[in-house]
């Protein structure tokens, strides 16, 4: 057992987790603020919150940004690659999945899947275009697990598709980077760390249910990964890059919690 794993229990980081949010909740007046902090403070957040005055506007922003950042870190020191995510029968499965996203679902992208390439950018040794035949033909895994969505739902699915370390590592991908981006075809963009990346059940998802990926879903491919939070999912994948920029995120660049998950 690592030095990390000792320091907290499981039942502890749930108490101060608990105790953080709701002392958070008792000072602020914003709604959407509070259900950010609700979802997103960890022990770091806590930590940093003793002794700060947080009662003026500008002083909430400035802990809030504080919370975020130092929370990122402490759930990326805590991230450990060999934890997986429950798994489910299909009976338990969620139907109909429900759609979610930033915009109605008649306002998904409708992608050629003919014409489709996937664009790959940044620290990648081999930078040519895939097609959606070529994921197909890689070796495919499938899942069922939960899908957690910030705004407090859940729901069971059955995603199938490539492991996506599989993919990084057959496209000469730097597995030391600090980063992995992605750009989707509905204009929404989101990023996450390698290690996460690298995780066995992340994955290029291109089913759902064991049929081809619906356009609702996030047609012609997805990442799926059941160690984050749902607006890490990106949908429409067109450009993955690898890098050590820190890329943001739709979301987090307006307040999420980067790291977004376990």
């Amino acid at each position: 057992m690592s030095n990390k794993t000792k320091l907290f229990s499981d039942s502890d980081k749930a108490v101060i987790i608990q105790d953080a949010s709701e002392q958070i909740n008792k000072q602020l007046s914003s709604e959407g603020r509070r259900r950010f902090l609700k979802h997103g403070l960890t022990l770091g957040g806590l930590m940093m919150l003793t002794g700060c005055d947080i009662s003026s506007n500008e002083s909430v922003e400035s802990t809030l940004s504080g919370i975020s950042r130092f929370n990122d870190r402490i759930q990326g020191w805590l991230f450990n690659a060999n934890d997986l995510a429950p798994v489910y029968p299909e009976s338990m499965m969620t139907r109909p999945f429900p759609f979610n996203a930033f915009y109605s679902e008649d306002e998904a992208p409708t992608i050629n899947g003919d014409d489709y390439r996937l664009e790959l950018a940044g620290l990648v040794a081999d930078k040519r275009p895939w097609t959606l035949a070529q994921l197909h033909q890689m070796a495919q895994v499938s899942q069922v697990t939960r899908h957690i969505c910030v705004e407090g739902w859940s729901a069971i699915g059955k995603w199938g598709g490539v492991p996506f370390s599989l993919f990084l590592k057959g496209i000469g991908a730097d597995l030391n980077a600090r980063y992995v981006s992605f750009k989707c075809a509905d204009d929404y963009y989101t990023s996450i760390d390698m290690a996460t990346a690298l995780h066995p059940q992340t994955i290029i998802a291109l089913t759902y249910d064991g049929e081809i990926l619906p356009r609702k879903y996030g047609f012609p491919m997805k990442l799926r990964m059941p160690t984050k939070l749902g607006y890490k999912n990106p949908k429409h994948i067109q450009v993955i890059e690898v890098t050590n920029r820190y890329p943001g995120g739709y979301w987090e660049d307006q307040g999420y919690n980067w790291f977004g998950g376990s």
